[in-house]
């Protein structure tokens, strides 16, 4: 390392064939923690990747982003020198570039809080907005890393979020999130991250709903739907799981938002997406039914579009998927139980009943536990439901709860019901909007 470093430093006509090496040698961790401790190292480095030699300059700047990849905060933070001129270098030369030092600039703020901490009063959150208009897809999806480190810091939203706020960078994000189609998706994912990041720290959903992301957003979704399964690129659900989330996250929000998205094409988008995903990536059905479950927790709207749409069968077929997807099954199904009588009955004669027994059966008290709570709130409802639950063997399978301490009140409350008339309830209220993951 010592010999590359002085054949870099000598100035000789090997000089370029010495950073090449040195390149390469940086991409091991021993190498990059040595060379950070040798005197005059990134000194050097900043000298060529400063110089008016392009081919230097491009050659240094690959070995500081071999630098930036280390995990050791020792090597992060013996960049620093650099981080000033990474982000004055973001507004000229080529594509190629202005791309690596985007990646580099996102490697460092992710191993370095001292990094980021200086960043910041250098005016990185100014450069990037600069960034955002760029016509070049490569440089919007490395701008998109780059922020998307940012916003997942710990810090993130009392320093980062609210300069983000400021900037015209929100506005632009969900352009390009909802042009994902058209242009490339890769910076249309970071972007779409980058706003589920800004949703989850709670402080900016007046600003991105003074923005329109609802409709803009339920219009994306809409776009995505229609793109299934014909002409689906790949990676495509990359782009809805933060979509989703974001959306799950608006709704969950006490702003009486959803009065904004009654849309039944929604639904239907939703239930194609997931049929689309459901097989190969599985992680999705979790997502969107996190949504479903927002969309229904208080707007009978939803609720009714779902019945109305005959969306049922599609929605019972999901409950063996997961134990978290068999929760959030039953919980929607609680959503539009909990409306009152006219909802039950529809439930009622739709095939939801035989679907339940199984999962009466199931081992996760979890699951169990929200059957039982939708089971009370159909017999409390609509007492028919009730006696038909007891003529298919219903009595039989609360039986066997009665002996856990998780879930024996709950169905012997529930076992009163089907054996004498109705009276007060025993059960929690169902339950309402959650906010998506984190």
């Amino acid at each position: 390392v010592l010999e590359l470093l002085r054949g870099v430093q000598r100035g000789s006509e090997d000089r370029k064939r010495s950073l090449s090496r040195l390149r390469w040698a940086l991409q091991n961790k021993e190498t990059q923690q040595k060379f950070v401790r040798l005197d005059g190292s990134i000194r050097t480095l900043i000298g060529l990747f400063t110089s008016s030699l392009a081919d230097m300059q491009m050659e240094a700047a690959r070995c500081l982003h071999e630098l930036s990849h280390s995990s050791d905060p020792a090597v992060a933070e013996a960049c620093l020198p650099v981080t000033s001129y990474l982000l004055t270098y973001l507004s000229g030369h080529s594509v190629e570039f202005t791309e690596l030092c985007l990646y580099t600039l996102g490697n460092l703020v992710v191993e370095s809080k001292a990094v980021r901490k200086q960043l910041l009063p250098q005016g990185i959150i100014p450069v990037l907005a600069s960034c955002i208009q760029s016509p070049h897809e490569a440089v919007l999806e490395g701008l998109g890393y780059v922020l998307s480190q940012l916003l997942q810091a710990k810090e993130a939203p009392a320093e980062i979020i609210p300069l983000v706020l400021d900037s015209v960078l929100p506005q632009h994000m969900l352009r390009l999130v909802c042009s994902g189609l058209k242009a490339g998706t890769g910076a249309a994912v970071e972007f779409a991250w980058c706003l589920h990041y800004i949703v989850c720290s709670h402080t900016a959903n007046v600003t991105l709903l003074s923005l329109g992301a609802l409709p803009a957003l339920t219009s994306l979704l809409l776009d995505l739907a229609s793109e299934v399964p014909q002409n689906a690129p790949e990676g495509l659900e990359l782009l809805v799981c933060p979509v989703l989330r974001c959306l799950s996250n608006l709704l969950a929000e006490e702003t009486g938002c959803e009065g904004q998205i009654r849309d039944e094409r929604l639904l239907v988008a939703l239930f194609l997406l997931l049929q689309r995903f459901l097989q190969q990536h599985p992680f999705i059905v979790q997502e969107g039914l996190w949504l479903l479950n927002n969309l229904t927790a208080d707007e009978p709207f939803f609720c009714s579009a779902l019945l109305s749409l005959d969306l049922l069968p599609a929605l019972l077929q999901l409950l063996p998927c997961s134990p978290m997807a068999s929760v959030l099954v039953l919980t929607v199904l609680c959503n539009v139980a909990a409306k009152g009588p006219a909802y039950c009955q529809q439930l009622h004669r739709q095939p939801a009943l035989p679907r339940l027994l199984p999962t009466l059966a199931l081992p996760d008290p979890e699951v169990v536990g929200q059957c039982l709570e939708l089971l009370h709130l159909l017999f409390l409802h609509w007492p028919e439901a009730a006696a038909d639950f007891v003529r298919q063997g219903g009595h039989q399978a609360l039986e066997q709860h009665q002996s856990s301490p998780e879930l024996q009140e709950r169905a012997r409350a529930l076992l009163d019901m089907v054996g004498q008339p109705l009276g007060a309830s025993t059960f929690s209220p169902c339950h309402a909007t959650l906010s998506a993951f984190s």
